[in-house]
């Protein structure tokens, strides 16, 4: 979003949902919700909410309580923010939590990995000497020749 209107407004949408949704939505189905960004397109028709959920059991469930319960909080974002065209709102889980674990995942199997390297290379000596590069000599060295 370049536009910084956009942004403010994805900003008021963002709390407008995650109050009305803890006041509002009395669905049994609905896990502990965390909206975590809204995204809007450049004309303010639609809003994509990005939520994550607190447990794996309760994503199914949460999905269908925040589908059942869309109309209500477009009409409540449209009251609070009085504008002409009120967005549609899409929900979609967020993968970060996802993505953040796979990666950390990858940095433990790297970790191991470096640890076994330096495991196996303690006490071994290199196969030319330390320094395989030659050097430029020095003024000193040609004195002495």
């Amino acid at each position: 979003m370049a536009n910084p209107r956009n942004a403010k407004l994805a900003d008021q949408i963002k709390e407008i949902l995650a109050s009305t949704i803890e006041r509002r939505v009395k669905d049994p189905r609905l896990g502990f919700v965390t909206i975590t960004e809204v995204r809007l397109t450049g004309d303010n028709r639609e809003a994509t909410a990005f939520y994550t959920v607190l447990g794996d059991d309760d994503r199914a469930g949460t999905a269908a309580a925040l589908e059942s319960a869309k109309g209500m909080l477009r009409s409540t974002v449209g009251g609070q923010l009085g504008m002409k065209f009120t967005p549609t709102l899409e929900f979609i889980l967020d993968a970060t939590p996802e993505t953040a674990k796979h990666i950390e995942d990858l940095l433990a199997r790297v970790q191991a990995s470096d640890a076994e390297v330096a495991a196996r290379s303690a006490g071994k000596t290199y196969a030319g000497g330390e320094d395989p590069y030659r050097k430029p000599r020095s003024d000193e060295a040609e004195a002495g020749e």
